[in-house]
């Protein structure tokens, strides 16, 4: 049996309730569509306080998508130290980090061809 398509607005809709269930700050969407070559269609870039709330956030995406779209990340890496945790669920890699490694690596400026969408959070 063919694995079911996700849709990609369904995905991403079920991501940012994830992030938002454990109040994960500063989400943006980056549309990489419009750009050659990339890896994939989104990245979505929020951070938490602590490796504790990274892992939780990355946990809280985790189940969120596989009990509602019953999908679940090809790969993710960065767990051990939670200071930048990516998940890829392949046309949409989310970017998990702490705020100083957030601001060190600086994808949003590596990615500033990207059409960005900001998220407003209210907490």
């Amino acid at each position: 049996m063919a694995k079911k398509q996700i849709n990609a607005d369904q995905l991403i809709a079920t991501i940012l309730s994830g992030i938002e269930d454990v109040k994960g700050k500063d989400i943006n969407i980056l549309d990489l569509r419009e750009i050659e070559n990339t890896v994939c269609d989104y990245f979505i870039i929020c951070e938490g306080a602590s490796n504790t709330q990274v892992n939780a956030i990355v946990n809280s995406i985790q189940k969120k998508v596989s009990k509602e779209l019953k999908d679940k990340p090809w790969h993710i890496e960065g767990s051990d130290n939670a200071e930048w945790v990516l998940m890829d669920y392949v046309n949409i890699v989310v970017h998990v980090f702490q705020k100083h490694i957030r601001e060190y690596y600086d994808i949003e400026s590596l990615w500033g061809d990207a059409k960005t969408t900001v998220i407003e959070t209210n907490y």
